[in-house]
């Protein structure tokens, strides 16, 4: 669906909030390789410690859980990547349009129940792993999107659409009304 034509069902467009998929894999291939060197010097390290009660099994078990945790974390990464690519919310005056891989799927301000929020990680680098502010979009239909820090500016998002649905004060778009 084009954009012209969700503007002419949800009214003007007044904003777009682009998700940074491209942070989202470079993370992913950061902690799959951390992950993969930490296992594959555990492995070996386990192996040679096996018999011993020396300083080795502490080294292995610590390579191995950090190398595991690393190709975890990364495979969680990569597949939120790949579920949320090319994902986009343009707000317009009687509602938002969120766009993934392609598709659009229309959501008016009358669809969504509520927003729920949590305001930061408030642990150091947060926003730089996608933690530092959350929020989740709850549908009247009882689904639920949730928006991270990897989308541009999520916390001016999460308050126009709280605006919006709780307070009635809907944005002003910008070119043709229908």
């Amino acid at each position: 669906m084009r954009r012209t034509e969700v503007a002419r069902q949800l009214g003007g467009f007044a904003r777009e909030h682009r998700t940074d998929n491209g942070r989202r894999l470079r993370q992913a291939g950061v902690m799959l390789v951390a992950g993969a060197v930490g296992t594959a010097f555990g492995i070996p390290v386990a192996v040679a410690s096996i018999g011993t009660t020396d300083g080795a099994p502490g080294l292995a078990g610590l390579l191995l859980g950090a190398g595991l945790a690393g190709l975890g974390l990364g495979i969680w990464r990569l597949m939120q990547a790949l579920r949320t690519r090319e994902q986009s919310f343009d707000v317009h005056e009687r509602g938002l349009t969120h766009r993934v891989a392609g598709t659009a799927t229309l959501i008016p301000w009358t669809d969504i129940e509520r927003v729920s929020g949590k305001s930061g990680d408030g642990r150091p680098l947060a926003a730089a792993r996608g933690m530092g502010f959350t929020f989740d979009i709850h549908l009247g239909s009882g689904g639920k999107i949730r928006v991270d820090t990897f989308t541009a500016d999520a916390g001016e998002l999460a308050q126009v659409i709280h605006r919006a649905v709780s307070l009635g004060q809907f944005p002003q778009g910008r070119g043709r009304r229908p």
